[in-house]
């Protein structure tokens, strides 16, 4: 069975689509059968590809996120993905106020909370800065990426072996 992920950011042209697909190819990777798009709360930006720098630190890591445009979160979102990642908490707030009648509430959390458990981070958005800021982001994305995969893949051994008990 195919696992369907949305990460959501404010507006899908920074932080969200690397998160895309960095955890598509980690994913993809570890053998998983994932299926992740991304969107974003606002509509500033819909139909847009992602940010140039955002494409430019894609691109240096070996990754092309050109093809990608720019989407803006619906309610539908929360029947059709298994889990839904908002990159900061006003995100997943704006997320919640928009679902919180449908929701579960298993099926809506930060990215960064397998990397840093109980913290309540957010992945900052280098929109407003320089390109470094958008390889700080990469960096903090790839590593958060690595623990979803990490504890998914965890979660599924520790399944496994109840059943088996």
């Amino acid at each position: 069975m195919c696992m369907k992920i949305l990460v959501v950011c404010l507006g899908n042209i920074c932080r969200s689509p690397l998160a895309e697909v960095l955890l598509q190819k980690k994913a993809s990777e570890a053998g998983l059968n994932w299926h992740v798009e991304s969107a974003g709360t606002n509509y500033y930006h819909i139909g847009e590809p992602p940010h140039h720098l955002s494409q430019k630190v894609a691109n240096i890591n070996g990754l092309d996120i050109s093809y990608q445009k720019a989407r803006q979160f619906k309610s539908s979102d929360i029947e059709n993905y298994d889990l839904i990642f908002a990159m900061d908490k006003e995100v997943k707030q704006e997320i919640f106020q928009m679902v919180r009648e449908k929701i579960n509430p298993n099926t809506l959390e930060l990215f960064l909370e397998k990397l840093y458990p109980g913290k309540r981070k957010d992945v900052p958005d280098p929109w407003y800065g320089p390109e470094q800021g958008f390889h700080e982001v990469y960096n903090l994305i790839e590593k958060a990426a690595d623990a979803i995969i990490s504890s998914y893949i965890e979660s599924q051994k520790l399944i496994l072996k109840t059943e088996q008990l």
